[in-house]
């Protein structure tokens, strides 16, 4: 309401088509309420009220229905009215789910609440804000047709006898037009929230929110993956060639240099950009294995076990696999598991296990230490939980003190064929 061109859009039409359309379902519905009323009040004494319970219960349903639909005249935003499944077939057991739910009541309340009261405040406000300003616009009109020329009643109650009197009114009832087109919009706007608090589904609006935020942490894990694996890429074939042919280099001229303090100037330089290729080499499996693109899980723990300092035995029965954020989290969870057992727990041995059991993926690594591991002690376990639980999975972890240590996690997940994916 607060945009200037609001008397030139479609919204005060729109608002006056949701109040009009109001007033007359408003109307109906009355009507119907008190002919079941009455129906209801003749087999009472029959069946002892049960006719007046389910009439009048279920006559809510419908009536929301209606203004769930109407509602798309006035406000953009759907409006949930999911009811619940009956837990069987048939009419008894939809009845009794009905009954118990707390929207069913709600929308009985807004249609006992529409038929009373909300629909002649929908025809006094369209007949205040629309029809009499209409009524004065058509001044001129009225004159020419019904006074023959000589006078017209406006609103019944003031009688023109000039025509430029008449054109003054027709002018007026414009700008009182225009001043009804906020009222309607105000009015609407205010039903339709009224309607939106007493028959939206508060279930289905929290479902529906809790699947984008599903949605949404997926997406956003979906981008954290895509850009390590971009980054990867560009450390791959970008600073890791360049220090290649930087050794290399270094190397020819070290084989060309005479003995002197530029040959160990040279040999030196050589030594540190071998050491920054390896560091290099080390960054780009932190950041993104390439192993883990092209062979899959199964060949990236058993790389990353064949380079921890205490012996890991790997034990990994996967047919197929997982999805990229699944895969990945997993490598992650088991490289930080590895890094601890070699830091902290003073193991002889470890062994990395899992497997793929009915629709969920399992990993298990256990080591022989001295246990008393505490998530909480700046392990990096709690960040990898966190990432676990994006993808809807669980982490376990049990390190009671004198060990052993068992870390458990599983994902929910499907696999796939085992083929290699690219980079």
């Amino acid at each position: 309401m607060s945009r200037p061109g609001l008397l030139l859009s479609a919204w005060p039409w729109r608002a006056a088509a949701y109040l009009f359309t109001g007033a007359a379902a408003g109307a109906v519905t009355l009507v119907g309420i008190v002919t079941a009323v009455a129906v209801c009040g003749v087999l009472v004494v029959v069946l002892v009220g049960l006719p007046l319970l389910v009439l009048v219960t279920l006559g809510g349903i419908p009536v929301a229905w209606v203004e769930r639909r109407r509602l798309r005249l006035i406000d953009r935003d759907p409006v949930s009215g999911r009811h619940r499944v009956p837990t069987a077939p048939g009419l008894r057991a939809w009845l009794t789910t009905r009954l118990r739910e707390q929207g069913t009541w709600r929308e009985l309340g807004y249609a006992l609440l529409f038929a009373v009261l909300l629909w002649p405040v929908d025809a006094l406000v369209v007949t205040v804000a629309l029809l009499l300003p209409l009524s004065v616009v058509a001044t001129p009109l009225l004159m020419a047709t019904v006074g023959d020329g000589d006078e017209a009643k406006v609103l019944k109650q003031w009688t023109v006898t000039t025509w430029p009197t008449a054109f003054g009114v027709a002018v007026l009832g414009l700008l009182l037009l225009g001043l009804g087109a906020y009222v309607l919009c105000a009015a609407a706007g205010a039903r339709a929230g009224l309607a939106r608090l007493l028959i939206a589904s508060r279930e289905g609006e929290l479902d529906a929110e809790v699947v984008e935020l599903a949605r949404s942490r997926a997406r956003l894990v979906d981008a954290f993956e895509a850009e390590r694996r971009r980054i990867e890429r560009d450390l791959h074939d970008g600073a890791q060639q360049r220090l290649v042919a930087l050794s290399m280099a270094l190397g020819l001229a070290r084989l060309d240099a005479p003995p002197g303090p530029l040959a160990d100037q040279l040999a030196r330089a050589h030594e540190e950009a071998g050491r920054a290729l390896e560091e290099l080499r080390e960054l780009i499996r932190g950041v993104y294995p390439k192993v883990l693109t092209d062979y899959g899980l199964h060949a990236a723990v058993s790389d990353a076990a064949d380079r921890c300092a205490v012996p890991v035995d790997v034990d990994l029965e996967l047919p197929g696999r997982p999805a990229e954020a699944v895969e990945s989290a997993a490598y992650f969870v088991v490289c930080e598991a590895l890094a601890n057992i070699a830091r902290h727990s003073g193991a002889g041995r470890a062994r990395v296990s899992g497997g793929h059991h009915d629709g969920r993926l399992f990993l298990e690594v256990r080591d022989d230490g001295r246990g008393g591991a505490d998530p909480s002690a700046g392990s990096g376990l709690t960040g990898l939980a966190d990432r676990v639980s994006v993808l809807a999975g669980r982490l376990a972890l049990t390190s009671p003190p004198g060990g052993p240590t068992l870390l458990r996690v599983e994902f929910p997940c499907e696999l796939t064929e085992a083929a290699g994916r690219s980079a």
